[in-house]
């Protein structure tokens, strides 16, 4: 007889701990611990005897086992929720288990509290049905490989967005090198680090008093100042940030690092929206093409994702037609080269601020304007996200006991 709670079974490694995952679990869920240890046979007999609801396979450096287990989990059972807890770096792992079948990567080690939270969303993400407490949109800027523009893009596009007269904000989760600051002319006095060390709940007036204002009524909470005080930061802080700043903006713009990080991750499970920005050269092109593969793989459709190229007339001997051709799309947004961008950036200044009638700043005033096209009414958006869950008509099978 399955339990009302839910059934679970984890496979896992030496390196991850069964009294990890047993806080992490609702009380009274029946939990299942079987080892890679114990061979492949095992596994599937306890797959076959407890018929979960919930898979978590846990490794650190025996990743050709893990894929060997989400294969023949998802063999056994197409439809059952399927997470990986990780010790070690995502690199070279991620998209093998995503290609195998896997629904979420969580990084470990967590308390008990956050590694919940997170398995929590990566279940209800994989059923559908999605928590939406918050009503404004959340861009997350991505960029597989650095230098390709992605602070300028996020900068930019807030700066217009303000200028529209919309409540923005622009957040910047390159926790360790994050340069939105300087990008924006701003002066560091209250960073994330202060937020964290703040304590406490995020309600507006809290968050007010750390972000700070720039000319254009666009705000901004800026990264750490020094990469040490980065890992004050918690991957729950961010997403609950998150959710209280999409509560009382009507946009959040997140700039990220250049990689598929935790806070990376967590950025894009918190998104409403994605934005892809690459550049005109071989390089780039082949990292974009690859992101997008990833986030495929992540389950969001690239089709959905924006895509910014950026310097997107450098005469290289790239045309637009090979972009389409290495990427499978057209770019949504070509952003031109402009000599006034690294003059304005050196100032503290956007382009669409500095110079409005430029190229550029056209081009940042419609990605702005695809947002604004895509955002509903504020006084239909909750109805919306109520009627997205309630058309699921699918239930949450893992959730935290009260």
């Amino acid at each position: 007889m399955q339990h009302p709670t839910g059934s679970v079974v984890a496979v896992l490694d030496s390196s991850v701990q069964a009294q990890l995952i047993q806080a992490s679990l609702p009380a009274g869920t029946a939990l299942r611990v079987t080892a890679f240890g114990q061979g492949l046979s095992a596994v599937v007999a306890a797959l076959e005897e407890a018929s979960p609801d919930l898979v978590l396979v846990g490794v650190g450096e025996h990743a050709d086992g893990a894929i060997d287990v989400i294969q023949r989990t998802r063999a056994l059972d197409p439809s059952v929720a399927l997470v990986v807890l990780h010790t070690g770096s995502p690199n070279g792992l991620m998209e093998r288990a995503f290609q195998a079948g896997a629904d979420d990567l969580i990084a470990i080690p967590q308390t008990p509290d956050s590694l919940a939270f997170a398995i929590q969303k990566a279940v209800t993400r994989c059923r559908g049905v999605m928590p939406q407490t918050a009503t404004g949109t959340m861009i997350c800027i991505l960029g597989p490989k650095g230098g390709t523009g992605k602070t300028l893009v996020a900068c930019n596009l807030g700066v217009a967005l303000a200028m529209q007269g919309k409540r923005a904000v622009v957040v910047d989760a390159d926790l360790q090198f994050g340069d939105i600051g300087i990008a924006l002319g701003l002066t560091p006095e209250r960073t994330m680090y202060d937020l964290a060390l703040s304590g406490g709940e995020f309600d507006e007036d809290k968050l007010d008093r750390f972000l700070l204002p720039h000319s254009s009524a666009l705000r901004v909470l800026l990264a750490p100042t020094r990469p040490d005080q980065a890992g004050a930061i918690e991957i729950t802080m961010l997403r609950d940030v998150y959710t209280a700043l999409r509560r009382y903006n009507d946009f959040v713009i997140i700039d990220t690092p250049p990689a598929f990080s935790a806070e990376v991750i967590a950025s894009i499970d918190s998104a409403s929206e994605l934005c892809v920005v690459g550049m005109l050269d071989a390089l780039s092109l082949k990292d974009t093409k690859i992101g997008l593969e990833t986030l495929a793989l992540m389950g969001y459709d690239p089709g959905a994702v924006t895509l910014v190229l950026n310097r997107a007339d450098t005469n290289v001997g790239i045309s637009h037609a090979d972009v389409e051709h290495i990427l499978g799309r057209r770019p949504d947004v070509l952003i031109p080269s402009d000599r006034a961008i690294p003059r304005a950036i050196t100032d503290g200044l956007t382009i669409v601020a500095a110079e409005p009638a430029s190229g550029a700043a056209r081009a940042f005033n419609q990605l702005a304007g695809l947002y604004l096209g895509k955002q509903a009414p504020a006084e239909t958006r909750g109805e919306e996200s109520r009627e997205a869950v309630e058309s699921t008509g699918r239930r949450v099978l893992f959730r935290k006991a009260r």
